[in-house]
Order: structure tokens, then sequence, then C-alpha cells
């Protein structure tokens, strides 16, 4: 995986937010069901104490993973000019007329370093890229990029 994770200003701020929830009123969440797990007395077959444990791992981990998403992203300008470039919502034919639309990103679209997003990446509207993915080549036609 690269050191740096490429994103939009919008992508890196919708991050931010839900690390906000996350460290926020989630966690509080969880401080205050693991708290009312224990007044029910015996830990060790307390199975509300165990889920709520289980979900505060859980949140940690993805507090964790966010915080260093954050930390290793590089913004960047979202393209204005037709080309396809993270951020872009990329709409594709394949070689047997199926569309479909994908969003280049990082963050909860198809990677720019996948190998979709990286024939992509660059194309413009009428450009066929070749993607090699592991299961064999195949191309695709760009339709429309927003």
């Amino acid at each position: 995986m690269s050191t740096h994770e490429s994103m939009t200003q919008a992508q890196h701020d919708a991050l931010a937010a839900e690390l906000a929830e996350l460290e926020g009123p989630k966690r509080v969440a969880i401080v205050e069901a693991i708290a009312t797990a224990r007044g029910f007395g015996d830990l060790s077959e307390n199975f509300a104490y165990h889920d709520a444990k289980n979900e505060q791992g859980l949140l940690e981990r993805r507090i964790t993973i966010i915080r260093s998403r954050l930390e290793t992203a590089q913004i960047v300008e979202q393209s204005a000019d037709g080309v396809v470039g993270v951020g872009s919502v990329v709409e594709i034919e394949d070689e047997s007329g199926e569309r479909m639309e994908v969003e280049i990103s990082s963050v909860g679209g198809v990677s720019p370093d996948s190998p979709l997003g990286g024939a992509l990446v660059g194309a413009a509207v009428g450009d066929t890229v070749v993607v090699r993915a592991p299961r064999g080549s195949w191309q695709a036609r760009v339709v429309a990029v927003k």
C-alpha cells in the first residue's frame, strides 16, 4: 500500500466528520453501555457487558484506522476538465454494453491504485481503457465523467 492516500477535500472532510462522531457521541454511548452492563452483576456470564466491550474494541479500531488515513491523506483537486481523477464519478460501458457508475476514491469507492481505477485515471470521455485484472483483461469505454 502507498504511504499516502489521495482524496478530495470533500472526502477528507467526510472522514473527519465520521471521526468526530466516533470519538464523541459513539464513544460516550459505549462507555455508558459498559457501565450499565457492569451493574447487572457477575461479568463472567454477563453477555451485555461482553457485547459492549466487543463493540468498544471495534469502535477504537475504526478510530485508529480513520486517524491513520487522515494523517497520510494527500488532498487532490477534483478534475473539472472531463478527465478522470480522484473524486470523479465515472460512467463506463464494458465490452458487452453493460454500463456502471463508479467513483474514483480511496474512501469508499474504486481505489485509484486498483486495476479499474488505475486504468481510468487520466482517461477522458470517449476513451477506451484496458483493465488488467487478476481474472483477465477487459475493456471499458468512458461514457461520462462527473
